[in-house]
């Protein structure tokens, strides 16, 4: 297997194979959901990370919110969302238009996730805490899991501050806490520019340590250059704190200004991971080419 070193990227293009084909949906269901999103001027990930399953989603009348705009404070090389330039103020209404949103979907669980913010004092962990409580005053039945960044950024950046922005969405008591690592450890400084593999296995560690009843879970995206052992490491390292679920996925390039495949895993080599996953512990696995880390997330509570 292709073993990649930082800063060593194939240049060439490998070919799409064709399990990673598939019919991108009725523009009819989609047009309902993108109607409701862009009426109010909100966001979905869906839509800004170019997930291959938008259409199924869309379909299904689900999604998955991004808050805070659509520009993000990191520079991630995997990922499509908007990136380079000052992101736009706070709009101090998205919580209300998530949360009718949510209504006019009739959703019973959703996924808040955000763009980093390392712009705002407290990463945002607080407009999280606030679309959670708008959700649930118009949708008292609904779930809802977080999908969150590190938490770690700006001036003076700690252990403690980090610990802080965590438990206050902790406290809100979400339905599922989800970080992901994306990729393993020796991979991480290349693919996730401005992260750490450490820091973000401490995110999990920390929602467990302030309270171990909620869920926490995890991703992986196949296709950087790792190893089946450094998939492995991974796996158990997610374990070693705590993490409760796991998604593995493969990675595709959003564009050629991101970083090109290096293999494409097969179906049945995702298989393998995923039976390697629950025999290590985790209580809900999701393992193939198109899974991402909310895709079908309320069939896992």
């Amino acid at each position: 297997m292709t073993s990649l070193q930082p800063g060593q990227f194939k240049s060439e293009i490998i070919a799409m194979p064709s399990w990673l084909r598939r019919p991108i949906g009725k523009a009819s269901e989609i047009s309902t959901v993108q109607h409701i999103i862009k009426q109010r001027q909100i966001h979905t990930i869906c839509e800004e990370g170019r997930c291959p399953n938008r259409g199924e989603c869309y379909a299904q009348k689900t999604a998955s919110f991004l808050l805070m705009g659509s520009t993000c404070t990191r520079a991630c090389a995997f990922c499509q969302v908007d990136k380079g330039h000052a992101p736009m103020p706070l709009d101090s209404e998205e919580p209300q238009k998530v949360a009718e949103a949510v209504q006019l979907l009739g959703l019973r669980y959703v996924v808040l996730t955000s763009v980093a913010r390392d712009d705002l004092p407290d990463q945002g962990a607080g407009h999280f805490v606030k679309t959670m409580a708008t959700i649930r005053q118009l949708n008292p039945e609904t779930q809802i899991e977080v999908l969150t960044p590190d938490f770690w950024g700006g001036a003076g950046a700690t252990e403690v501050l980090q610990s802080q922005r965590i438990a206050i969405i902790v406290a809100a008591k979400p339905a599922c806490f989800n970080h992901n690592i994306e990729t393993v450890q020796r991979l991480t400084g290349p693919v996730r520019r401005g992260a750490k593999y450490d820091r973000s296995l401490r995110v999990l560690a920390i929602v467990k340590e302030i309270d171990p009843t909620i869920p926490t879970k995890s991703g992986l995206m196949l296709g950087h250059g790792e190893t089946i052992e450094e998939v492995i490491q991974a796996m158990a390292d997610l374990r070693t704190v705590g993490c409760d679920r796991l998604t593995i996925g493969q990675y595709m390039r959003p564009s050629l200004d991101h970083l090109p495949v290096q293999r494409y895993w097969t179906p049945e080599e995702f298989e393998q991971m995923g039976s390697l996953a629950w025999k290590m512990g985790f209580s809900h696995v999701r393992s193939g080419p198109l899974v991402r880390s909310s895709y079908h997330a309320g069939e896992d509570t």
